[in-house]
């Protein structure tokens, strides 16, 4: 019988502390709406309602999409970032290595240096993308992207804008390869490569490389700016998002 009881009391110990470690995983999302919500309204407290905290979290991201559009769709935006630096696209590794035996290696890198500047001019064409997606956001998005996992928003972004995206910034960026010299740079590589002897012919589209590699960096940094949304919410400077996210 003492047996029995000390089992039961071990079980109801692991169960409370199961249930506590559960109950820590919510999100603070679930905190906020719990703590404040008067029973059958819309209303989380007579100074805090839902729709303030559906405004607070749209307005915390779109100062996020304004600040990586911001720091992206500047000179060396890209190019002086290790982190989402354009490399040339792998196809031209072969003419790299030759043209660098022959002592030609400046000129790859000055391609390669467009074709950042090129993803840095089309990179401002995000921007009303953002500004759209996060408009059309409604409350249960919201809710969903708080109780999800911690790149929800990004998630949800790169759904609802790459396909948008890529075709906003295709033209920007055939446009501005042209004008940076990307073109003429590449024709100049690839006329001095194929003047050497038994290379192998190469192809690639610069267009589609530098979209697909500027598309990934404006999420890089977008999902850096959620993950400050979810952890740093201090960092915010708007009185409705301190309102709210002091709340937490």
């Amino acid at each position: 019988m003492k047996n029995c009881k000390k089992f039961i009391a071990l079980m109801l110990v692991v169960f409370s502390f199961s249930t506590s470690q559960a109950n820590a995983a919510d999100s603070w999302w679930d905190s906020i709406v719990d703590k404040f919500k008067t029973p059958g309204e819309n209303k989380v407290s007579k100074e805090l309602n839902i729709d303030e905290i559906d405004g607070a979290f749209k307005g915390a991201l779109r100062i996020a999409s304004e600040n990586v559009v911001k720091k992206l769709g500047s000179a060396d935006g890209f190019n002086n970032d290790a982190a989402v630096h354009i490399p040339l696209p792998k196809e031209l590794n072969t003419v790299k290595k030759a043209l660098a035996k022959i002592g030609m290696s400046d000129m790859v890198d000055d391609l390669e240096l467009k074709l950042n500047r090129a993803a840095e001019a089309a990179t401002p064409k995000a921007k009303e993308l953002f500004l759209q997606s996060i408009t059309e956001m409604t409350f249960e998005d919201v809710n969903s992207i708080y109780k999800g996992p911690e790149d929800s928003a990004t998630k949800y972004f790169q759904e609802k804008m790459s396909t948008p995206l890529n075709d906003a910034m295709h033209p920007i960026v055939k446009d501005s390869l042209s004008k940076v010299g990307a073109i003429q740079a590449f024709d100049k590589v690839m006329g001095r490569y194929q003047a050497l002897p038994f290379v192998p012919d190469v192809k690639t589209s610069l267009a589609e490389h530098v979209v697909q590699k500027g598309m990934d960096g404006i999420f890089y940094y977008i999902a850096k700016e959620e993950s400050a949304i979810r952890n740093d919410p201090a960092k915010q400077t708007t009185d409705l998002l301190k309102k709210v996210f002091g709340a937490k």
